[in-house]
């Protein structure tokens, strides 16, 4: 029996970027786009509306920007996972994005199939990290020098928490899924930022990734997704 489609909508305020991505995503297999907008106040209703696998979101948008509306669609409890497409790989726009619970980050130099199998693989709830936006954040981590007692001294439970904040989960979600009180997992994320010596949540991010130590599934072609 066949999978259902992806479905998809595309937020960006370049029509001609939005409905060539539809185009794309329309020939690949398994793929349905529902819906298009040019803004974040566009596409939230809409989202509400038409409650598709993945909403793929531009991070500059007229008015309220794409993180925004990520944060609008994690804060209403809608299943939706967001994936950034976006043209920016520095440091200060990924760890926004991150601290959104993004779903993943892909750049807009990507391929059309890496850009399915990002999507597709965002929808399974598979968080991905374009390669390059992973090398810059692990760049930026290693020039910040570790303080704390190390990896090895982090409790399982603390692992556990650990990747789901690569995984893009926000405390509230994390909480969710291992049955744990908000404050629980706050103390928990204090206390492995403590161990790896690192100050945020995105460094964090960065020292796992670095380190590989958690393993993320992840779409298999010819310029790795992380």
């Amino acid at each position: 029996m066949n999978e259902p489609p992806v479905r998809v909508v595309l937020v960006d305020d370049h029509r001609i970027v939005r409905e060539g991505t539809a185009q794309l995503l329309e020939q690949e297999d398994g793929f349905e786009v529902v819906g298009q907008a040019g803004s974040a106040e566009e596409g939230l209703p809409l989202i509400e509306r038409a409650l598709p696998d993945v909403a793929i979101v531009d991070i500059n948008l007229p008015g309220a920007n794409g993180l925004h509306l990520v944060s609008q669609i994690g804060q209403r409890g809608l299943s939706t996972r967001c994936l950034v497409l976006s043209a920016h790989d520095d440091y200060a726009y990924v760890t926004e994005a991150l601290e959104t619970g993004i779903g993943g980050y892909l750049l807009k130099t990507a391929s059309t199939k890496e850009l399915a199998d990002a999507a597709r693989a965002v929808a399974h709830g598979v968080f991905v990290l374009d390669q390059s936006v992973s090398a810059r954040l692990a760049r930026r981590w290693r020039g910040t020098p570790a303080e704390g007692p190390g990896v090895g001294s982090l409790t399982k439970r603390e692992l556990d928490v650990l990747r789901l904040l690569v995984s893009g989960r926000s405390n509230k979600q994390i909480a969710s899924q291992l049955s744990l009180g908000l404050r629980t997992v706050e103390g928990y994320v204090s206390s492995l930022l403590a161990k790896l010596g690192v100050s945020s949540r995105t460094e964090a991010v960065a020292y796992a990734l670095d380190k590989r130590l958690v393993a993320l599934s992840r779409p298999q072609h010819h310029r790795d997704v992380c």
